[in-house]
């Protein structure tokens, strides 16, 4: 992550959360969007199918997750594909750096929250 940004960027949460999934074991890509959506709903973030799947399509790229098609049968055979973790090594370098990132993001929306919402400014 880039120290000049503001704070964390959307897609790099997205990518976070993605790789905690795919370490839990096998999912497919609509699997992912539902449960990111229903785990952030209380908080009024809903992440959008676009963002997601260009989310999985970049740690595919990068070598995070690997993924393995699947034939559904069904009324309609289709193919669907099952994403896993890829470099566990190359997961965790990434990981670490996320929370470098998340970690200087909260401390400058704890001081904006400090700055211009406490009491006690002085």
């Amino acid at each position: 992550m880039r120290k000049n940004t503001f704070i964390i960027k959307q897609r790099a949460f997205l990518k976070l959360y993605m790789l905690h999934e795919a370490e839990k074991g096998r999912l497919y890509g609509l699997q992912i969007l539902e449960n990111l959506q229903n785990y952030f709903k209380d908080l009024g973030y809903k992440p959008t199918k676009s963002e997601v799947y260009k989310s999985l399509h970049e740690l595919l790229k990068d070598g995070y997750v690997t993924r393995e098609p699947i034939i559904k049968e069904g009324a309609e055979m289709q193919t669907l594909y099952i994403y896993r973790i890829g470099d566990r090594e190359k997961v965790k370098a990434y990981k670490d750096t996320v929370k470098a990132d998340l970690d200087r993001s909260i401390a400058l929306l704890q001081r904006a929250l400090k700055d211009n919402y406490s009491q006690k400014r002085g």
